[in-house]
């Protein structure tokens, strides 16, 4: 053979193709070397259900019916990926894949969501769960107040010195114009309405927030420290946090709240169920604090965790 046709010969896709087959051979061999043929294994049947539904997902991605062309096409290629599927089993692909097994575990946690979502709540069952989680409906704090702000970027260690001074000219003031005049340009606002403590913590910080909530209403207090700076705050009036009665909340609200929770109780339920079916083992140094009801040391350091 010429030198320039073995070259254009090396060239061609089909021959790469050829060799990608035959290396992949080799190594299903090498790696399955007494592998029985199974006949049951190169059967592939797909279902009027199987295929109603290829059909359904192409109306919803194309808001039409599939051509009879098009579902021969979806046919086709359904085919093609279980044909590879199977394949890639066989050579062993699916071992040690952090992607698949990754795949396989998020269809395990489907599947303890299908389990929570075979029945529907009853009302009174709804309401024995409500009064005991009721909590996670409450109604936020909501605060109204007046702030006069003493930035450390103009005064420096002496902001709250001088935030110290103004409260002891205002104390006995409710005049919000005086107090605005003792103190320094504020980036966003001198006064917040009915706001929450999130709210609140979302502008001037958690401690900022936390700390309003105790204040007295209808005075000056500080100084009190935000991420921003020094502040005296007036608060003008304060609503606590409350747990509506069951009637007050959306049923449906409850609802998801409680096929949530059931969720997360079913695929407690499950896995320790499939846990407890296998012997973990680990490094000593790791053996008593993960998953420490069924672990077991490893006799050396450098053994590696077992399933």
């Amino acid at each position: 053979m010429q030198p320039s046709l073995l070259k254009r010969s090396l060239r061609e896709p089909l021959l790469h193709f050829l060799l990608i087959g035959a290396a992949l051979f080799a190594i299903y061999h090498w790696r399955n070397p007494t592998a029985p043929s199974s006949n049951t294994s190169r059967r592939i049947e797909l279902t009027s259900d199987e295929i109603r539904q290829l059909e359904i997902s192409w109306r919803a991605q194309w808001q039409r019916p599939p051509t009879t062309e098009e579902i021969g096409k979806l046919v086709q290629e359904r085919v093609r990926e279980e044909i590879l599927y199977r394949e890639a089993i066989a050579l062993g692909f699916d071992r040690g894949d952090t992607i698949v097994k990754r795949r396989m575990a998020q269809k395990m946690e489907f599947l303890s969501d299908d389990f929570s979502d075979l029945r529907d709540p009853s009302p009174q069952e709804l309401k024995d769960w409500y009064a005991k989680n009721g909590a996670e409906f409450a109604a936020p704090a909501r605060i109204t107040f007046r702030h006069v702000y003493f930035s450390p970027d103009g005064r420096g260690a002496s902001a709250r010195e001088a935030a110290q001074e103004a409260l002891e000219k205002i104390s006995l003031t409710s005049d919000t114009t005086q107090a605005t005049a003792l103190g320094d340009r504020f980036m966003f606002h001198d006064f917040y309405a009915d706001s929450t403590t999130d709210q609140v913590g979302n502008v001037f910080g958690t401690k900022f927030a936390d700390a309003l909530i105790n204040l007295k209403p209808g005075a000056w207090s500080g100084p009190i420290e935000s991420g921003l700076g020094w502040h005296l705050v007036w608060v003008e009036s304060i609503t606590p946090a409350r747990v509506p009665e069951f009637e007050e909340v959306d049923l449906k609200d409850i609802k998801a709240q409680w096929v949530s929770a059931q969720r997360l109780e079913t695929k407690s339920e499950l896995f320790t169920a499939m846990r407890e079916r296998y012997e973990i083992v680990l490094p000593k140094p790791f053996s008593n604090t993960v998953i420490p009801s069924v672990v077991t040391a490893a006799p050396t350091p450098d053994v590696a965790a077992n399933f």
